[in-house]
Formats: C-alpha cells, structure tokens, sequence
C-alpha cells in the first residue's frame, strides 16, 4: 500500500464532514429563514394588534365620548320635560283657578240675573192690568164736518185706568174715615189700646202707601173699507195672484164688491184688500173665512185692519189721606167680632178717633188685596 492511498481515504473523510457541515449550514440557513419569515409575521401581527388596540380605545374613547353626550342631552331632555310638565301643570292650575273664578262669577251673575227677573216679575204683576171694558152708553153731542175719509173709518178712544191697591196680609186691618184730621191724630200715636170684652189688643197705626198704578188710552181706528187677509199660498206668478186674489174679492155671489187696491206679500201669503165702497170689508170680516180661486180654491182668512195707539201713559203712586194701617193685631178671636171692636174704638172721639167709612181687619194667615177710589187717595203723576 503507498503513501497515497494512504492519505485518501482521509481527505474523503474530511470532504464528507465538509458536506455535512453544508447541508447542516443549509438546513439551518432555511430554518433561519424560516424563524425570520415567521418573526416578521409575528411583528406584522403584532403591529395589527397594536393598531387593532388603538383602533378600539379610539372607538371607546368614541364611545365614551358618545355615551357621555347622550347621558347630557337625556338630562337636558329631562329638565325640558320636567319644565314643560311643571309648565303644563302650573297652567292646567290656572286655569282650573280661572274656570272657578269664572264659575263664581257666574253663580253670581245668575243670582243678580234671577233677583232682576223676580224684580220683573213683580213689576209686571203690579202693572199688569186685567179689564174687562163695560158697556157704556154714548151721548152725541155735536155733529163733526164731513171729510174726505168720512164713512172710512170708525174710531174710538178708550181710557183705561187701574185702581189703586194694597195687599193687606193677616193680622192687618184698614181704617178708613170720613175726615183727613182724624186719620192724622191717630197716625200721631205710636200704639192704639183697644178693648175686646175683658181682653186688651195692643195696635199700631201706620200710613199706607199704595202700589203703583197706571192710567192711559186707547186710540182705537177701524178702516171700514180695508180687509186683510192670510194663509194665500204662492202658486202663480206675483201679477196673476194679484189678478185672481180682486177677480176673487169682486164677486158679489160671495158677498165681495168693487175692488180699489189689491196687496199682497209674496213671502207671507198675506197681504189687504180695499173696496170702492164702505160696508163689504165688515160684512166679509164677520164670514172670518173667504174663499178665492187660485189654480184651485183656497179658504184664506179674513178680519178688519185694525190700527191702535197707546197714549197718555201715566204711573201714579197714591197715598191716602183718611185710611190708615193697623198691625200688630193679635189674632184671638173671630175675625168679624175683633173687627166690630176695632170699628167702635175708632169711632169713640175720647180715643181721638171719629166716623168710620168702612173697616176691614184680615185675620192670621190669610190675605186680601184691597181696592181704592180716585177720591180716597191723593195721586201724584
């Protein structure tokens, strides 16, 4: 063996290790490689996370801020709502406080309202006048000169007076005398003792004032050639029922006559009627129903046209000058003895009084409205 293969199989070691030393060298190049890629990874995560990370403090810090805002405005909110709510209540309190002023106010003004219409009431009642017209004979005494409208109409004037009154209530009596002076020293006493058998009524005498009471006339004008009518439906043309309404009223079968003038309302269906000559106009106002002719016959009503005036109104309060008022009076016997006991009293000149014209004395509980004559009382207009 020479010195040269010797030495080779050595050098083939050390190649071997060489390769080896190679290939581990690679293989740790590539796992260094690998650990780089894999750590730039990592970074590359990590820096994700990092910016993840304040990606979510900022959406947090947003959210915060976010939240904090919402928190505000849902306090503001709420003391807007508070306000308006104590706004509205303070509101619904006064007007709650109005509405009862209101309503007090109108209780008020109803009770003024209904002391004013029982007011009325009275004043109504007391002038409110029931008459009944009597029969009157007439006296002519001069014969009037004739004039244009002479026959045309029939005129009349009525004076009206009501009689002054008093209501006279129960333990009350009225005395009235034949002389002024006598009324007037009685009126003088505060209290009259009268006797009753063995019994003692104390009384006292007081004027009297009569309601008020009115006096006036009735100016009374009666047209004798005038007739008014109602109840003409409208069927026809304004000018055609003018037409039949004086073809109608002309027709002596019916008892009409000559007609001078037709009117008539439309609106209405009334309107008058006037003839040529006085006496048709009364005559159909007695028949109180006329027929006339349309597109058919129609029953219409008929009267007289009457005209009337108030005049000569006059109110008076009377006071009379020989009556007087007795109050107080103890309701202890029958009403017609006490009465006889306070007519002789009266009468007797040593208790100031004198001639009795008449005496009415109303017992307990019961009333009586008492009438006057002209020449009882002093009237002052």
């Amino acid at each position: 063996m020479s010195d040269s293969d010797a030495v080779k199989p050595l050098v083939n070691g050390k190649m071997d290790n060489i390769d080896d030393e190679e290939q581990k060298l690679s293989v740790a190049k590539e796992e260094l490689n690998k650990l780089t890629k894999q750590l730039e990874k990592a970074e590359d995560e990590k820096s994700r996370l990092q910016l993840a990370k304040l990606s979510a403090e900022d959406s947090k810090k947003e959210a915060s801020k976010n939240v904090m805002v919402l928190q505000q405005q849902g306090k503001q909110r709420q003391e807007e709502f508070s306000k308006t709510v104590k706004g509205i209540q303070n509101d619904i309190s006064m007007l709650e406080k109005g509405n009862k002023d209101l309503m007090e106010k109108l209780k008020k003004i109803q009770a003024k309202l209904q002391a004013k219409k029982s007011e009325s009431a009275t004043l109504q009642q007391r002038f409110k006048i029931y008459v009944q017209i009597p029969e009157k004979k007439v006296k002519f005494t001069r014969k009037e000169k004739d004039s244009d409208d002479s026959g045309q109409h029939i005129k009349g004037v009525f004076t009206i007076a009501q009689r002054p009154s008093v209501l006279l209530k129960g333990g009350q009596a009225l005395i009235t005398f034949e002389e002024e002076k006598v009324a007037a020293q009685i009126l003088k006493m505060a209290k009259c003792t009268v006797s009753c058998d063995k019994d003692k009524v104390h009384v006292k005498p007081k004027s009297l004032t009569l309601d008020p009471f009115v006096k006036f006339e009735v100016h009374l004008d009666v047209s004798t050639k005038t007739l008014s009518f109602s109840n003409v439906p409208f069927t026809l043309s304004e000018e055609r029922m003018r037409d039949r309404l004086e073809i109608s009223f002309s027709k002596p079968s019916r008892g009409g006559g000559e007609v001078k003038m037709v009117d008539y309302d439309k609106h209405t269906g009334k309107g008058q009627i006037t003839f040529l000559n006085s006496g048709v106009a009364e005559r159909l106002a007695l028949k109180r129903k006329y027929i006339v002719d349309m597109d058919r016959e129609v029953n219409v009503k008929v009267d007289l046209v009457y005209n009337y005036k108030l005049k000569k109104f006059q109110t008076f309060c009377g006071t009379p000058t020989r009556t007087i008022l007795l109050c107080g009076i103890t309701d202890f016997q029958d009403e017609e003895d006490l009465q006889d006991h306070l007519e002789i009293h009266f009468q007797k000149p040593s208790n100031y009084g004198g001639e009795v014209e008449c005496i009415k004395y109303v017992s307990g509980g019961n009333e009586v409205k008492a009438f006057f004559t002209e020449d009882m009382a002093e009237m002052e207009a």
